[in-house]
């Protein structure tokens, strides 16, 4: 798999829950390089959808950690940024579970990103999350380089 670098794709890119999350974080390497990410979004320079899973991957995470208001704030941000939320459905799920024998190391959920994706014609993910780079049938657009 490939880790793309300055791809401008005219498709939309599908944008991880780690992009927003990390925009709206306390200090970190990828905090300023998913800011970028969410500003160029907002700017119209790059065309970008998600999924109603990566709002609940985000809802998760900071209900787990106990800031639900962090939690709600950055789910109601990131959907007015990024209003093209595709469902998922079980066409996803058993697209999902046949890539977890071929890619068994990548989470559940992130197979759930990649079929949702595909399903809907993307092919490029904008993440974080290096074990995107084992899946050949997309490409992830690391924030620190894209």
């Amino acid at each position: 798999m490939r880790c793309g670098r300055a791809m401008r794709p005219s498709e939309p890119v599908f944008v991880d829950a780690n992009v927003p999350m990390y925009a709206a974080g306390a200090d970190h390497p990828y905090r300023a390089p998913c800011t970028r990410v969410m500003a160029q979004v907002l700017r119209g320079e790059l065309r970008a959808a998600t999924s109603v899973e990566v709002h609940q991957e985000i809802l998760h995470r900071y209900l787990s950690l106990g800031v639900g208001e962090k939690a709600r704030t950055v789910s109601q941000d990131f959907e007015a940024l990024v209003p093209e939320i595709l469902p998922v459905t079980m066409a996803d799920f058993i697209r999902a579970r046949s890539f977890s024998f071929t890619y068994p190391s990548v989470s559940a959920r992130d197979l759930v990103h990649v079929a949702v994706m595909l399903n809907h014609g993307l092919t490029a993910v904008v993440s974080a999350d290096r074990h995107f780079d084992q899946i050949a049938e997309i490409t992830r657009l690391d924030p620190m380089i894209f």
